[in-house]
């Protein structure tokens, strides 16, 4: 009683801009009409987590009580700037004591708060919980009420309302490899641990020896987390289709039916992010990190599958005309987009030191070079399917990549192949077309293409395109000077993964 009528008086502590989504007219029919349904739901709810993407593709969230959220749903709520400055070891890459930080975001100055608004339609009840939480995704906003610069899930919204304003609708299906292993008794990680330190990465065991592929029993013999977590996925209403055991060592792989974009994207964080806390519930340990730091390890990979259909009729843009198997002239321009585009974009799709590592000789199924062919696992861009089914699989990315830049990347680049806005460099081609050409070997070749690009400036804008050229800066200058401390040379590090990766990424990702 005591503390409703001082609420009242004062106003809730942190609750953005009373009627902020109103007054700035923030969202659409079914996302208000979402919000009725949510208010209903609100009465068997206890807690509620407000999530939102943060640059390197990581969940970031406030737990609110159902009580708070009633206020948060339509006024926002403050956050701290921190994921957009932090590189992926909390090192401050983007000064926000500066006025001028080359980033172009006045907000950022004294990290001040942004806003995150609720997106209703995205709420979800987290079965098996206890006290009844729920999860929402949430959009950035300045406190102006523009949406902030530096919002990835904006990026793919924009370039879906591309597509829109064509009369084209981009579908995307998920293809996912992790690790599963034991958590072993041992340090928490933080000694040592600080402001652009890592401490020890998590200790762990294999679940299994690995290298029998697809063996019915090591697919039993993680059963026991595998299981409740379809089952977890399926209550959550993600379109899960398989899971298999892949080549390492309690290596999974989990696909999920075709969704729209953003709807893939959302899939994406949510499962990465569930996978990991129900795992570690089970005293077990999942990582999207591209290749531990452990004996036997195979890399882990982010297969995208994408196709083209008209939003009048729910053709596939890609089919070929005779049903036959084979592309369109439409699905073979498309091609030529990602495959132009690839070095450009590169880094949103292999964003780590560590995802480099899959691009090695010794990795015959992971790519290491520009091209594509139908039904090679060889190549970069697999062309898979005939007739409706006709599809495209870019097997470049790593599992840890932020879903919104990484598909929203590849999207653009397609649907500038579409448009003929490739420039005369880039010749047509398709499927077994001309010489291929390698693809970055580093994060830093991947760095210095990106910083370079007027086309990665086109997609994120300016202040997004500073602000990760800024922290994928400070990530790599890390990493090459603990090689020069520990007197590592190029060659030292590019046969095995050094415990630098394994600490910077193991745990978080």
């Amino acid at each position: 009683m005591f503390s409703r009528s001082w609420s009242s008086q004062y106003g809730e502590r942190g609750v953005g801009r009373p009627a902020f989504v109103v007054e700035f007219d923030v969202w659409n029919d079914r996302q208000a009409a979402a919000a009725e349904q949510v208010e209903g739901a609100l009465a068997d709810i206890d807690l509620v987590r407000l999530v939102f993407c943060d640059p390197h593709g990581l969940a970031r969230s406030k737990t609110l009580t159902v009580e708070a959220f009633r206020s948060v749903l339509r006024n926002g709520m403050d956050f701290s700037p921190g994921p957009f400055l932090f590189d992926t070891a909390h090192a401050v890459a983007v000064d926000f004591l500066t006025h001028d930080s080359d980033v172009g975001v006045g907000e950022l100055l004294g990290a001040g708060d942004f806003l995150v608004v609720p997106d209703p339609t995205t709420f979800q009840v987290l079965p098996f919980t206890e006290p009844r939480t729920a999860w929402v995704l949430g959009d950035e906003f300045l406190r102006d009420g523009a949406r902030h610069p530096l919002s990835t899930r904006d990026v793919l919204r924009r370039v879906c309302a591309r597509y829109a304003a064509q009369k084209l609708a981009p579908v995307i299906g998920l293809e996912v490899e992790w690790y599963l292993t034991r958590l072993l008794d041992g340090p928490a990680g933080n000694a040592g641990n600080g402001f652009g330190l890592q401490g020890a990465a998590p200790q762990v065991a294999a679940v299994n020896a690995g290298y029998q592929f697809n063996l019915d029993t090591y697919s039993d013999s993680v059963a026991w987390v595998t299981g409740p977590l379809a089952s977890q996925l399926l209550a959550l209403g993600l379109p899960l289709r398989t899971m298999e055991h892949e080549s390492g060592p309690g290596q999974l792989e989990f696909t999920f039916s075709p969704m729209s974009a953003i709807d893939a994207a959302d899939a994406m964080l949510l499962f990465r992010t569930l996978v990991k806390q129900e795992c570690a519930r089970r005293r077990c340990h999942a990582s999207f990190m591209a290749l531990p730091r452990l004996d036997g390890f195979d890399p882990s990979g982010w297969h995208l599958h994408q196709s083209v259909v008209k939003l009048a009729g729910g053709d596939n843009l890609f089919a070929a005309d005779d049903n036959a198997e084979g592309m369109s002239a439409e699905g073979k321009a498309y091609v030529d987009g990602l495959l132009a585009r690839t070095r450009d974009f590169c880094l949103l799709s292999v964003p780590t030191v560590n995802g480099y590592r899959r691009f090695a000789p010794e990795f015959a199924l992971s790519p290491s070079r520009i091209g594509t062919s139908y039904e090679d696992r060889s190549t970069m861009v697999r062309v898979l399917g005939a007739g409706v089914a006709t599809h495209v699989e870019n097997r470049m990315g790593e599992p840890c990549a932020n879903p919104y830049l990484a598909i929203g990347a590849q999207l653009a680049a397609g649907l500038d192949g579409l448009a003929g806005e490739l420039g005369p460099e880039h010749a047509p081609g398709g499927p077994d077309a001309g010489p291929s050409v390698e693809l970055p070997q580093s994060l830093r070749e991947a760095l210095d293409a990106f910083r370079d690009s007027d086309h990665v400036r086109h997609l994120l804008g300016s202040p997004l395109a500073a602000s990760l050229t800024k922290i994928k800066e400070s990530e790599v200058t890390r990493f090459e000077d603990w090689c020069a401390t520990t007197g590592l040379q190029r060659g030292d590090v590019a046969g095995q993964v050094t415990e630098w990766e394994h600490r910077e990424y193991f745990g978080a990702y």
